[in-house]
């Protein structure tokens, strides 16, 4: 399939109140930019081609877009959880009859295979309907939620109401655009908060066309903003933003570190889903053919561009050599190439820096000569020459201290070693900075216990890697993180709960007999 031609993909305007808006507004700045609108181009990392445009929005913008969603927040949090169930079962309605067009435009954008980018739309969709349940149930006629607390003395009786928290700023990664944006989004919705969506820089897209899902729906104007553009320019300006109740990012460890700092200024809550360098761990009683492709997706499911990814894998010993021969052997079949092509399973990293970030670090690996048992190279297929592609890639008995051991790459590149005991893989599995995720698979039920009780993460996998459900919640610990997407409980982080006392009793509080007491009487 084709790459479009240049300007098909993308709006230079930004999404806010319900309209799309050029950006810059000011007169004055209009006149310096010659009345064009500041943008960053939207390349395909297939071919490296241009083909759009997106704004490039700055603090202007986002401040039209937080005042826009004050007022939106207004309305929204005062409608009853019946219809915000309704209106969020309308946006699940349109990203379902727009999900062939969605995932082209994923798969255009961020470089995902396209089958992938399908299986991504549908969770968009699921994820909407999942929050609309939660809404109905938690809120049902009331627009805030309010339970019932014994409180130890008759007299009080004792409430706890959970109110919308306000304007919430979201920044979300490149390598799920619209489904990470969608965790947020959806629960926050729910919530009766009103959004600033700031989406990756690289890829934008696919949340731009939610803003007219979102109007198709009937979501009032200002509940949901897009700004597209830098994170150094939009996303530093909606963290600082005094009109902003809480920041919720997911991305590097790095970018979090400088979000955290910004909100502390106004002593601003934030959520973090940093990164991961997850440990996947096989014993040697397991089904082998099983274990190597469970290896296999967890590492490069995504183009290996997953902050859960499982690229430590631990092997058992006395099973090493023949996981090593079918990994090699299995790795280098993989389909790769053009991610529109049906049955393409590895395709091209996000952009040029993201490519040449992880190369070097490959090549930095392979100079001090650590054992590599496949790939390390871009593809000779001449369909891959101009993008960004790198083959599935395995280091073998790299050191416990090497930098592609211990530092989340983002890309497709896995290492293996070997381990004895049960006791042993577990301390090299928690030896991490970071505590996302972890995986075992053997068949023995006892153990499946004690490794789950063991890893120090906030996911757990047994006999897989990477399943991923909005039933459950989705975060980690350490530099992981803090704070979970999904679940039942998802709304919470953008809730605040509210006690509510009252005095009921008849009878006056007798703190001392004021009535009978004469002015400054003394005991």
């Amino acid at each position: 399939m084709a790459a479009p031609p240049p300007g098909r993909c993308g709006r230079v305007e930004q999404f806010i109140n319900n309209a799309w808006v050029r950006a810059p507004q000011a007169a004055a700045q209009a006149q310096a930019l010659g009345g064009a609108a500041r943008t960053l181009p939207v390349v395909n990392p297939h071919d490296n081609k241009n083909i759009g445009a997106v704004g490039a929005g700055d603090r202007a913008m986002i401040d039209d877009a937080v005042r826009a969603a004050r007022k939106g927040y207004k309305v929204w949090s005062a409608t009853p959880g019946r219809e915000r169930s309704r209106v969020l079962r309308g946006i699940a309605r349109g990203i379902e009859r727009r999900k062939r067009a969605l995932a082209e435009l994923e798969t255009l954008d961020a470089g995902k295979p396209i089958e992938e980018s399908e299986w991504d739309i549908d969770d968009v969709s699921a994820c909407f309907d999942y929050y609309a349940d939660r809404c109905d149930e938690v809120f049902g006629d009331k627009a805030y939620a309010e339970e019932d607390v014994k409180l130890p003395m008759d007299e009080f009786a004792g409430r706890l109401r959970r109110e919308a928290l306000g304007v919430i700023g979201l920044i979300t990664p490149w390598n799920y655009p619209l489904l990470m944006a969608t965790w947020k989004v959806a629960p926050a919705l729910a919530s009766g908060c009103a959004v600033v969506l700031k989406p990756s820089e690289l890829a934008s897209l696919t949340c731009q066309v939610l803003g007219d899902v979102c109007v198709e729906a009937g979501l009032p104007p200002g509940a949901f903003n897009v700004v597209t553009g830098r994170g150094d320019e939009a996303g530093a300006a909606l963290c600082a933003h005094k009109g902003v109740d809480k920041i919720s990012f997911t991305g590097s460890l790095q970018t979090g570190r400088i979000i955290m700092s910004a909100c502390a200024k106004d002593v601003k809550p934030v959520s973090l889903e940093l990164g991961g360098k997850s440990a996947l761990v096989i014993f040697d009683d397991c089904d082998l053919e099983k274990a190597v492709e469970w290896a296999l997706f967890g590492c490069f499911w995504t183009n290996g561009q997953i902050c859960s990814a499982t690229s430590r894998v631990f092997i058992h010993e006395r099973i090493r050599e023949k996981f090593l021969a079918r990994l090699k052997e299995a790795a280098e079949a993989i389909p790769y190439g053009n991610p529109l092509v049906k049955g393409c399973r590895l395709g091209p990293l996000v952009s040029e820096g993201q490519y040449k970030k992880v190369m070097k670090m490959v090549e930095r690996a392979k100079r001090k000569g650590y054992t590599l048992l496949t790939g390390g190279k871009k593809p000779s297929d001449p369909d891959c020459r101009e993008g960004f592609y790198l083959e599935p890639t395995v280091f073998v008995d790299v050191p416990m201290d090497a930098e592609v051991w211990r530092e989340e790459i983002f890309g497709p590149v896995m290492c293996v070693k070997t381990f004895a005991s049960e006791t042993e893989v577990v301390a090299m599995a928690n030896d991490s900075d970071y505590a996302l995720a972890a995986a075992v698979i053997t068949d023995d039920l006892a153990r499946r216990e004690r490794m789950t009780a063991a890893f120090d993460t906030g996911i757990v996998w047994v006999n897989c890697s990477q399943p991923c459900f909005a039933q459950l919640p989705w975060g980690g610990r350490k530099r992981s993180g803090f704070g979970r997407d999904l679940g039942a409980n998802g709304m919470d982080k953008y809730l605040h709960q509210k006690q509510v006392v009252t005095y009921v009793s008849e009878d006056p509080f007798a703190w001392y007999p004021m009535f009978d007491a004469k002015p400054n009487s003394k005991l």
